[in-house]
């Protein structure tokens, strides 16, 4: 699950990387507007977390660029601006969440997953495909009651291929979803993942395309 975070303090920006990091997603950092314009317009993000007091480029305008330009990517602004007036202008101009600064981290992860589950359908954060349960909040995957040994990048391929089911996704998506700008790739990482994927759960799950991905069927 990769996000675009949108904060020109430091200190906070950060911490919010860290924390977003630890609790599995892939996150890219941009500090002013017109670069997260910009990587809005060459990147496919799943969550937006907004600041408004933007250089550049103000939040609220790129927030309303986005809904002009038909973007539905779901945003959460999360501002020191909190009175109820801005709250109505952000939720109007086509925010999906709303926080004010100071925050809790943890809320902020958790209000995170929620737009996520809401983007994909879902009404609660556990996917169930057959006889896996996968919980993306805590990576854990489980069969039959038994717990799983994942690491958390198997764990995130899983959930991608798992939330997209029927859709063939190629190694450049998955490695979109799971790196940030700041991690180095290996060039056989999505392989290696999906190989040691068939080995703790089946050869069957995942099936590949030649010469367009991975896919795991929808469930019958």
């Amino acid at each position: 699950m990769r996000v675009l975070l949108v904060e020109d303090d430091d200190l906070i920006g950060s911490g919010i990387e860290a924390g977003l990091r630890q609790a599995g997603f892939a996150v890219d950092w941009a500090r002013d507007g017109r670069s997260a314009d910009l990587a809005l317009s060459t990147t496919e993000y799943e969550l937006l977390i907004l600041d408004l007091g933007l250089p550049k480029i103000s939040g609220m305008d790129l927030l309303k660029g986005l809904r002009t330009r038909r973007n539905d990517i779901p945003i959460l602004i999360l501002t020191a601006r909190d009175t109820p007036v801005d709250r109505v202008e952000g939720l109007s101009a086509g925010a999906d969440d709303y926080l004010g600064k100071p925050f809790d981290l943890n809320e902020l992860i958790a209000r995170c997953r929620a737009l996520l589950r809401r983007a994909h359908g879902r009404s609660v954060e556990e996917i169930q495909y057959r006889d896996l349960s996968v919980d993306p909040s805590a990576l854990a995957v489980t069969r039959g009651g038994q717990r799983l040994a994942l690491t958390s990048r198997e764990c995130a391929v899983l959930v991608e291929l798992l939330t997209h089911q029927g859709a063939v996704l190629s190694r450049a998506r998955l490695e979109e979803s799971l790196y940030g700008w700041q991690e180095e790739i290996e060039s056989n990482a999505i392989e290696v993942h999906i190989s040691n994927l068939r080995k703790k759960l089946g050869a069957s799950l995942i099936r590949t395309v030649r010469g367009a991905g991975y896919v795991v069927e929808k469930a019958s």
